[in-house]
C-alpha cells in the first residue's frame, strides 16, 4: 500500500484542494517522479486477484435482501446509448425510461444518470431536468485520438449544454508508451474544462479502457494516475472494446479507491461499464463493493453501472420478486 498521508477524511467530492492530495505534488511534478511512484505501487498477484474475484462471485444473498439489492442496482445504472444512429426521439424515450423505468410501478426508483454523446445532452435535459443526472462522453470518445484543443472543446460544449457529468477517455497509446505525465496533464486540463461559471464543476469520470491496458499492474497504475489528476470516478471501459468490465479488474479498481482514500482522505467512485447484462452479475459486483471497498461505496454517488441492457433484466427480476411471475423481455421497452 502507498504511504499513508495524515489528513482529516474528506466527506465530499474531490475538489482538488485536499491536503492529502497536496502531499503528492512532488510525485506529479515530473515524468521521472510520477513513473517512480506508479511503478513503486505493489504489483498485482494475477492468480490471487482472479481467485478472489471468482470466490466473491459465488456469494449469495438472502431473498429478503435481494429486493433492496435490485433497487440499489437500478439506482446505480447510467442508462447509456452511444450509437451513431441515436436520434433525438430515441434519446428522449430513453430519458423518460430513466425517470420511470417501470411505469406500472411508481415505487420503482429512477436510474442515476443517462449517458449520451455531447450533442444529445440538451435532449435528455429537456426531459429529466434535475431529477436524473445527464452524463456526456467527451475527449474524442471512444478512441481518445484527437488534438488536445478538440478534446477540451468537446468537454466545454457538453458542460455548457447542461451535462452534470463528463465521461472522458485517457490516451491509452500515451499511457502504454510510458508517457504518464502527458496523460496526467490531459486529465487535469479536462477537469478544468468541466468548470462552470458558478465555480462548481461537472463530475469527471475517467475511462481507462482496461481491455487495452494489457496487465492488472497497468490497471492499478492507471487508477492511481487518474485519481491523482482529479478524476471523481474511475471507469473501466467505453463498452466499445472487449474485454470490457470484469470482476477481477473491478476488484483492482476498488482496492485502489479504498487505498487512495486511506492515503489522502479523498473518496473516488468506481464505474464498471460494458458487458454487465444480468441481475445476477450486478449483485456480484455489489457484493464485491461491500467486501473490498466497504459500505461507503454502496451508493450511486460512489458506484455506477454503465449499461444499456442491464436495466430491463433488473426490472424483470424485480417484477418476479414482487409478483411471483416472470415477465418476458418484451414487457419493458427496449433500450
Amino acid at each position: 500500500m502507498p504511504p499513508t498521508v495524515s489528513t482529516e477524511p474528506n466527506q465530499g467530492r474531490n475538489q482538488g484542494s485536499s491536503p492529502g492530495l497536496s502531499a503528492y505534488a512532488d510525485v506529479t511534478a515530473s515524468e521521472t517522479s510520477l513513473r517512480r511512484f506508479l511503478h513503486g505501487l505493489p504489483g498485482v498477484d494475477q492468480v490471487g486477484a482472479e481467485a478472489r474475484a471468482a470466490q466473491l462471485g459465488t456469494r449469495s444473498i438472502k431473498t429478503t435482501a435481494k429486493a433492496h439489492a435490485l433497487d440499489l442496482a437500478i439506482r446505480m445504472v447510467d442508462l447509456t446509448t452511444l450509437e451513431g444512429q441515436d436520434t433525438p426521439g430515441k434519446v428522449r424515450a430513453l430519458a423518460n425510461k430513466a425517470l420511470r423505468p417501470d411505469p406500472s410501478d411508481p415505487t420503482c426508483p429512477s436510474v442515476a444518470a443517462v449517458c449520451v454523446y455531447g450533442d444529445m445532452v440538451g435532449e435528455v435535459k429537456s426531459v429529466v431536468g434535475d431529477r436524473v443526472n445527464v452524463a456526456a462522453v467527451a475527449t474524442a470518445f471512444p478512441s481518445g485520438r484527437a488534438a488536445m484543443d478538440i478534446k477540451l472543446a468537446d468537454t466545454r460544449d457538453a458542460v455548457e449544454a447542461g451535462a452534470d457529468e463528463i465521461d472522458m477517455v485517457i490516451d491509452r497509446g500515451a499511457f502504454l508508451a510510458g508517457h504518464y505525465l502527458q496523460v496526467f496533464e490531459e486529465i487535469v486540463a479536462v477537469r478544468e474544462a468541466c468548470q462552470r461559471p458558478d465555480g462548481t464543476h461537472a463530475h469527471l469520470k475517467v475511462i481507462m479502457e482496461t481491455g487495452e491496458l494489457q496487465t492488472y499492474d497497468n490497471v492499478r497504475r492507471a487508477s492511481w494516475l487518474s485519481m491523482l489528476a482529479g478524476g471523481d470516478f474511475i471507469k473501466t471501459s467505453t463498452g466499445k472494446v472487449q474485454p470490457a468490465a470484469t470482476l477481477p479488474v473491478t476488484l483492482i479498481m476498488l482496492e485502489a479507491v479504498r487505498d487512495f482514500r486511506e492515503a489522502t482522505g479523498v473518496q473516488i467512485g468506481v464505474k464498471p461499464a460494458g458487458g454487465i447484462r444480468t441481475a445476477k452479475d450486478a449483485i456480484k459486483y455489489l457484493v464485491m463493493v461491500n467486501e473490498v471497498a466497504g459500505t461507503d461505496w454502496l451508493t450511486p454517488d460512489w458506484f455506477r453501472f454503465g449499461a444499456s441492457t442491464l436495466l430491463n433484466e433488473l426490472l424483470m427480476q424485480r417484477t418476479k420478486l414482487a409478483t411471483g411471475r416472470y415477465s418476458g423481455p418484451d414487457y419493458f421497452t427496449l433500450d
